[in-house]
């Protein structure tokens, strides 16, 4: 039966006793610093619980465990540095603790790293693991390509932002799932509904991030709310805003408004539209669909509770 609290203390210790060369420091401590922000470590407790709940022995998954999460870290290396974020978990991000090459040196390492500890896993599954973690990275490379490609557009569709999100987030949680499947020697059609499942739990997840970013406690959620107004982002609540205001909110954008009136603004505009309970009722949606992906999967009853309370929680999530 899978235990959440005593899974966390597991990928906790997986993480916490990873150890780095000490030299060059330049090079880890960031590396370092990067594993030590904490975080949810949603996608190596994924890989971890997938496992256990379909037979699989936890042991022989740790070393992939360990390399979603380095891996995972990585992308945010990298995406701090092309975001320009400041902050990261409610801490100077890597770029601005060191400086940009630092971060994009050190996120080199870590991409190495996770590979390597990827090759760790029992032999049995080494190519099927390897090739599902080998496609999802060019896929999160890719949705982090469309992300930047909207940001010149203005025209960018709620489809075309679905299938960025479900690439560029949902599929690092799918192929954990998938992988974690692989480990406990699951057929391929547990395998694969698990993977649907941590597709559907990365869409409701990032619609919340979204939600977050401008409805948010910035003191829980660990950054300051509205950079993805501010910044033009194009997130489910701007496009759907800009596709339904007719020209209202495109008004307001063109503006030289100051960063708190903007927020404002951008988001009267949301509350007119009630882009806020529609957005969490898609959430919704999508967590529903998370555990109906799961309904056919042979687990434990108290293993199933643990995937639908993982979806619900992080459905309503407030950081």
């Amino acid at each position: 039966m899978i235990d959440k609290d005593k899974l966390a203390e597991t990928v906790a210790e997986i993480v916490s006793g990873y150890k780095l060369p000490e030299q060059p420091a330049g090079l880890y401590r960031p590396v370092e610093y990067a594993l030590d922000c904490g975080g949810k470590r949603l996608r190596p407790m994924l890989l971890l619980a997938v496992c256990q709940a379909l037979g699989g022995n936890i042991e022989k998954a740790r070393s992939a465990a360990m390399g979603i999460e380095m891996y995972h870290n990585f992308t945010l290396l990298h995406d701090d540095v092309m975001d320009r974020a400041d902050m990261r978990r409610g801490r100077p991000t890597v770029h601005v603790k060191w400086n940009d090459v630092t971060a994009i040196l050190s996120g080199d390492a870590m991409l190495t790293l996770a590979g390597s500890l990827m090759t760790e896993v029992p032999d049995a599954v080494l190519r099927p693991v390897l090739d599902m973690f080998n496609r999802t990275a060019m896929e999160v490379y890719e949705g982090q390509q469309y992300d930047m490609d909207f940001e010149q557009r203005s025209d960018v569709t709620v489809e075309e932002y679905m299938h960025m999100i479900r690439l560029k987030t949902s599929v690092l949680l799918a192929g954990a799932c998938y992988i974690g499947a692989l480990i406990a020697g699951a057929d391929e059609a547990d395998a694969r509904a698990f993977y649907e499942y941590g597709v559907n739990l990365g869409l409701a997840f990032q619609l919340r991030d979204d939600w977050l970013d401008t409805y948010g406690n910035p003191e829980v959620f660990g950054k300051a709310i509205g950079g993805d107004i501010v910044n033009r982002k194009k997130t489910w609540l701007l496009i759907s805003a800009l596709r339904e205001s007719r020209g209202e909110l495109d008004g307001i954008l063109a503006e030289d408004l100051e960063n708190d009136e903007l927020i404002r603004q951008v988001k009267s505009v949301y509350s007119s539209l009630r882009l806020s309970d529609r957005c969490n009722h898609l959430i919704g949606e999508y967590a529903s669909k998370a555990i109906s992906a799961i309904a056919g999967v042979k687990i434990a009853p108290a293993d199933r509770a643990y995937f639908i309370n993982l979806a619900e929680s992080l459905s309503g999530r407030d950081k």
